[in-house]
């Protein structure tokens, strides 16, 4: 049976040839085609970078919003139309360094979006300075002596928040990235899916021959429980000569739609309005 091809990747784009987006692109595209949905059911939420410019290339609706603010925004869109796949995007200065506050409240409320975040450990679209996500010792525009803090990590984070879905892909295999995106959008609740994504222009350490040999699929290893949320938690900080990819961590836990299921259980672009309401709550500010 041939896969519904409604989702298309534009081929113009603003990034650099071989940039790592471009897997990442089109295995969104694929996941949601695989799942059979329509671009009118899809919402793209995206904040500032390159990794922001991803819902201008794919079809879909498409809401841009402020550097680090896509999470909240995302958020109220889920709110006002449930019925909406919500599907956050994001670069890992926009997410975890402006956004690392949003971060961590949308894993803890738990509302079910997928945040696909672009690890490139650089901020990319300005100029390649260091990111949270940079590795010890290396050299960038902001860090000429080469970094020195502690690298953010969003899956120990994630975990340690006990969000519900924790994912790790690689935007050099389309296919492998494909599946644990359809796996986050899938999950009911907060889905992280971190990409590692080759920067060919300002990133010259992690490149694709730098993951290709390091990057192994954890699937590949029988004895892993994904639930197990400590070896889950153990198994974020490897790093190095062995880099682990695929689902770290999955459970269920009560959703941001259990807790407000008025709301949600008929969108409010559905509901009927009531101006009396409002006329209430401008009353109390009304003097005399």
């Amino acid at each position: 049976m041939a896969v519904d091809q409604r989702f298309e990747v534009r081929q113009e784009t603003a990034w650099c040839p071989g940039c790592g987006n471009f897997g990442i692109v089109r295995a969104v595209a694929k996941a949601l085609n695989g799942l059979g949905l329509d671009p009118s059911q899809v919402l793209f939420v995206s904040g500032i970078g390159q990794a922001g410019k991803l819902p201008h290339y794919v079809s879909g609706n498409v809401l841009n919003t402020l550097h680090g603010r896509t999470l909240p925004t995302a958020t109220g869109a889920k709110l006002a139309n449930g019925d909406l796949t919500v599907i956050a995007v994001g670069g890992d200065g926009d997410g975890y360094a402006e956004g690392g506050n949003h971060f961590l409240h949308a894993i803890r409320k738990n509302v079910n979006i997928t945040y696909i975040v672009h690890d490139n450990q650089v901020f990319g679209l300005t100029k390649g300075q260091a990111s949270p996500r940079s590795d010890p010792g290396m050299v960038t525009g902001t860090t000429p002596l080469g970094v020195y803090n502690e690298p953010f990590n969003p899956l120990a984070t994630a975990m340690t928040l006990n969000a519900g879905f924790v994912a790790r892909g690689y935007a050099g295999d389309q296919e492998h990235l494909a599946r644990i995106i359809q796996a986050a959008i899938q999950h009911e609740g907060f889905a992280l899916v971190d990409v590692l994504q080759p920067c060919v222009t300002f990133n010259r350490i992690n490149t694709y021959q730098w993951y290709r040999d390091r990057v192994y699929d954890l699937d590949q290893e029988e004895a892993y429980d994904r639930t197990d949320r400590q070896a889950a938690w153990k198994k974020s900080w490897e790093w190095g000569e062995r880099i682990p990819i695929g689902i770290f961590y999955q459970v269920k836990r009560p959703t941001l739609a259990d807790h407000y299921s008025d709301i949600l259980d008929v969108p409010l672009v559905r509901q009927e309005l009531d101006p009396g309401a409002v006329e209430e709550i401008l009353s109390e500010f009304r003097i005399g």
